[in-house]
């Protein structure tokens, strides 16, 4: 199954995606995550029920930040009125979003730790290299699911799961292969229009740092070449 016929994601496929501006050059493709997501779920939800509909949403508007340029092509999300907090912090809007780098993961894993001992540090990475770091971390992706919607829109409030296989360094830490997962909670606000304009999400983004440092350090030379590898790079 190829990109273009993504299943849970369907604003990767319609007709009004043919112009659409991708970060890094063309849709991203999710087979490989598709398959993870797959075989390691622990819940299946009915065809058309809420759940089914939260998590369509949540991927749809987890693709766009991650994988669209032009903050203007977003569909999921109100580019004006949208707005980003991580665990209670004041919220972001997308342009102070983009000062962070842009992207997904700088926002996602916003700290207060001293600089000196942030195992990542989002104010000295870009979106394409957060990207890279971890499409090469795991080659297979990081999959998410909804375990628990609370309440439906407007309000939704949903309890999810992420996890992957961490099978390509990180930071100059070697790969363990082993699971490395988070749970949280999120609060995805919609308007009149069914756009999100307001997410928050709670976790501990230790979770998921903790479990990619428990391997042995490893020269520069060696994660380099490891994540130049092109299979990683067309990860999506």
């Amino acid at each position: 199954m190829g990109s273009s016929e993504d299943k849970y994601r369907t604003f990767l496929h319609q007709e009004q995606e043919k112009n659409t501006k991708w970060r890094f050059g063309a849709p991203p493709n999710y087979d490989a995550v598709n398959k993870l997501f797959e075989e390691g779920r622990t819940k299946e939800w009915a065809p058309g029920s809420l759940e089914e509909q939260v998590q369509t949403l949540v991927k749809n508007w987890e693709m766009e930040i991650f994988h669209k340029l032009d903050v203007n092509q977003y569909r999921s999300l109100d580019p004006q009125k949208y707005t980003f907090s991580l665990n209670g912090r004041n919220a972001m809007t997308l342009e102070e979003n983009k000062k962070l780098g842009g992207g997904g993961y700088n926002a996602l894993l916003q700290t207060s730790m001293p600089q000196e001992l942030r195992v990542y540090d989002p104010n000295e990475e870009t979106a394409d290299s957060s990207h890279k770091i971890f499409t090469t971390t795991f080659p297979r992706g990081f999959a998410l699911e909804i375990l628990h919607v609370y309440s439906g829109p407007p309000v939704i409030i949903y309890k999810f799961r992420h996890w992957g296989f961490m099978e390509g360094p990180f930071k100059g830490h070697a790969p363990t292969g082993q699971k490395v997962e988070l749970f949280g909670i999120a609060i995805f606000t919609l308007d009149e229009a069914s756009k999100i304009v307001k997410v928050e999400f709670f976790y501990d983004p230790a979770e998921l740092l903790g479990g990619l440092v428990k391997g042995p350090a490893i020269d520069a030379s060696g994660e380099d070449a490891i994540s130049s590898c092109p299979v990683l790079r067309n990860t999506g």
